[in-house]
């Protein structure tokens, strides 16, 4: 017995070195066709999911506090504003989105009597614009909406205990919908003026909507009376009413504006107008729910084609189509050359295309250029660091896809975007800033020292244009070539923009009493001071390309880079004297940029974007009379006189205007760059199959590799298998 029991308690072990030699050789071919590097389950193989990219948390998902590019990605495709731009048309053309049609803009004298829609615009005391929405649009499925047998709200006073099981959206067990209506749109612009809400847009909002000014104010104090011992009730919009924004019926409401201000439409395709239902409002009021991340900014909730079901900022956010979401179709119409470029073969079908969109967090530029390249990203941005492997100079100049890249179906789309990045002179700096000619000439010999073209071929890989205004093109005032020259830095060579000589810059530099680069009056080097908000050491040679190219005038330049907030602060301020910004286009009209340069709009004193300070009466009452205008030749013209004096003063240097690149697999359909779009997935479409096939010989794993280790393992544990039972026998015997 007891040898029966150690022989029956081996024979196990007996068995081991075998087993695990068969295991070995059975998952060598599951490894082999197997996607090691896939970095999504499996199961979403084949499925019509669009993989992108986020590089940092959007901050607001609230339409009425969001105002950043990365946020906009997210909820333009979750709210409706009532127009929006059309995808494929250029020039940029605005279209109804919700509305049923464009309005026209009834304009009233200050008796409130209708005038001519010719008026001058000295006239026109109020704008009357009448919105009508398309009826059957509803919201996508949330528990704010969810309503008991009775009708009765469900979770619009939740209790302790309630309260207690509740951590996501995802904890509620019932969800309802409900019709959009025009009293939506009423109650989403009186939250612009929600003092809790901090909305961007109100500075500017409340000097146009009638009466929004006094409402902010009348909000702000009930917002003190009800929070004064403690936190008191939310405020109920709906019991303040708002004058200049009215509701006329179930689909049909009214902003009435002071003056005229033809960009207000622009402002209306933006997600600050999108509709807010108030018992959403009303359901993430209770208290509660912000500490535990129930709000507007972690969940928003809209009537648009996707709405977001997973929030994770440090890992992933991800967009499902709306189930409610109406019968919108894809447009039949676009520009010259769209057809013969596939971009309307989808014309009149219904969006969205795309069942789900993924959001992965990605950092740096390398791992998200890899993963797109073994086809995991379905598009991405060309970074700095591999500009060379993605794309190739032509004999001409001009930019085209790379061999490499062409070789995989790869398209490369390009398009200067609607941005402007400058070098910015302090104009209340004592040294650069002022409207005297002294200052002005020191100004230009900077300005004409400073290659753009170089630092544009050298830091950005040639993507960019050498600025000649604060107006990019694709906006109306923008002229190309010679015609829309600063002749203050260039001149016109054989019809192309030439910049003027060192020479020349010399010259100027001596009249402004710096004769080679030394104050005339004391002898001493002239020091440039440089803030910059770019810190480290990727940046540093971009500083000491700038210190070079004013050392070739002999004048000093001393960096101060530091945080952003420190920057802003300075700029508050005035405490800089040169310094670097930029400025993307909210909508398409030359006011969104002459206006950095308008005096009332001043940084110091002003607290507006006019970060240089500039304050020339001319300039002004140019920009006071087109601001307002319709696009014509009369506006043109004064936008004309405008930038003339800009250019004379010098106020900038006015920099570039990007180049962006784009690519793009060949399973993505329908992809059209858009500056000022940001709901433009919706028109996406996909080839899981030929994006399936491609991943699959793209990421093949080398197989002999893997073979030779098995077959070194297997040759290894034989002789030993041998010898064990070998071993084995004789002790049984």
């Amino acid at each position: 017995m007891p040898s029966r029991s150690h022989h029956t308690n081996r024979r196990p072990s007996l068995r081991f070195p075998a087993r695990m030699a068969t295991v070995l050789l059975l998952a060598v071919p599951v490894a082999i066709h197997a996607a090691w590097n896939d970095p999504y389950p499996a199961h979403e193989q084949g499925q019509n999911i669009l993989y992108t990219a986020f590089r940092e948390r959007p901050k607001h998902l609230d339409p009425a506090r969001s105002y950043s590019s990365n946020e906009y990605d997210f909820i333009a495709q979750i709210y409706e504003p009532p127009f929006q731009y059309h995808y494929l048309k250029r020039p940029f053309q605005l279209v109804p989105l919700t509305a049923s049609a464009m309005p026209v803009p009834v304009y009233l004298d200050r008796q409130g009597r209708p005038l001519p829609a010719g008026a001058p615009v000295a006239s026109i005391a109020y704008s009357v614009y009448t919105i009508r929405i398309q009826p059957g649009i509803r919201y996508q499925p949330h528990p704010a909406f969810a309503r008991d047998d009775r009708g009765v709200p469900r979770y619009h006073q939740l209790t302790a205990a309630e309260l207690a099981r509740i951590h996501t959206i995802g904890d509620f067990p019932h969800y309802g919908t409900r019709e959009l209506v025009a009293a939506d749109y009423v109650h989403q612009i009186k939250r612009l003026a929600h003092p809790r809400l901090h909305s961007p847009v109100l500075s500017v909002m409340q000097d146009y909507v009638v009466g929004l000014k006094d409402y902010a104010a009348n909000l702000r104090r009930e917002h003190a009376r009800l929070n004064r011992k403690g936190r008191g009730p939310a405020l109920d919009l709906e019991r303040y009413p708002l004058k200049g924004v009215e509701t006329i019926d179930r689909y049909t409401y009214r902003v009435t504006i002071h003056g005229k201000y033809p960009p207000l439409l622009y402002w209306m395709a933006m997600p600050f107008f999108a509709p807010m239902a108030p018992e959403v409002d009303r359901f993430f009021s209770q208290p509660g729910l912000r500490e535990r991340n129930l709000t507007l900014d972690w969940y928003p909730v809209g009537t648009g084609p996707y709405m977001l079901t997973v929030n994770n900022p440090n890992r992933q956010m991800v967009l499902e189509r709306n189930p409610h979401y109406r019968d919108e179709r894809y447009p039949a119409q676009g520009e010259a050359g769209d057809r013969q470029r596939g971009l309307l073969a989808d014309a009149g079908r219904r969006l969205p295309f795309i069942d789900r969109i993924v959001f992965s967090l990605e950092k740096e530029n390398i791992p998200y250029w890899n993963k797109f390249l073994q086809g995991y990203y379905d598009r991405s941005v060309v970074p700095t660091e591999s500009f060379d492997q993605a794309v190739r100079f032509t004999g001409s100049g001009d930019t085209d896809i790379s061999d490499d890249m062409k070789v995989r179906g790869i398209h490369l789309r390009t398009s200067v975007a609607t941005s402007t990045y400058y070098l910015g002179f302090n104009m209340l700096d004592p040294v650069v800033g002022g409207n005297n000619e002294r200052a002005r000439k020191l100004r230009r010999a900077i300005s004409i020292a400073i290659d753009i073209e170089e630092q544009i071929s050298i830091f950005r890989n040639g993507r960019g244009i050498a600025a000649q205004g604060p107006i990019p093109p694709g906006i109306f005032g923008y002229l190309p070539g010679c015609a829309g020259l600063n002749r203050y830095v260039y001149q016109c060579v054989r019809d192309a923009p030439q910049r003027r000589s060192l020479s020349e810059a010399r010259r100027l530099l001596a009249e402004a009493g710096y004769p080679d680069g030394s104050d005339r009056r004391t002898g001493r080097p002239l020091l440039i001071y440089f803030d910059t908000p770019a810190t480290g050491p990727a940046e540093k040679a971009r500083f000491d390309w700038y210190a070079k190219q004013l050392a070739r005038l002999n004048i000093q330049l001393v960096v101060r880079a530091t945080d952003y907030n420190r920057f802003q602060e300075k700029m508050r301020k005035g405490d800089a004297q040169l310094f670097e910004w930029g400025w993307n286009a909210d909508y398409p009209d030359p006011e969104n940029f002459l206006f950095l340069l308008y005096g009332p709009n001043k940084k110091v004193g002003g607290e507006g974007e006019n970060a240089s300070n500039y304050d020339n009466p001319e300039f002004n009452r140019l920009f006071e009379q087109l601001k307002n205008l319709d696009d014509s030749p009369q506006r043109l013209h004064l936008i004309g006189q405008a930038l003339e004096v800009a250019r004379r003063d010098a106020p900038w240097i006015w920099g570039v205007h990007p180049r962006q690149y784009t690519l793009d697999h060949a399973w993505l359909h329908n992809a059209k760059p858009h500056q000022m779009a940001n709901n433009t997935l919706k028109y996406l479409r996909l080839d899981p199959a030929l994006r399936r096939e491609r991943r699959e010989a793209w990421n093949r794993p080398v197989r002999w590799p893997l073979v030779l280790v098995g077959g070194v393992l297997l040759a290894g544990l034989i002789p030993a298998v041998v010898l064990y039972r070998r071993r084995e026998r004789s002790t049984a015997a």
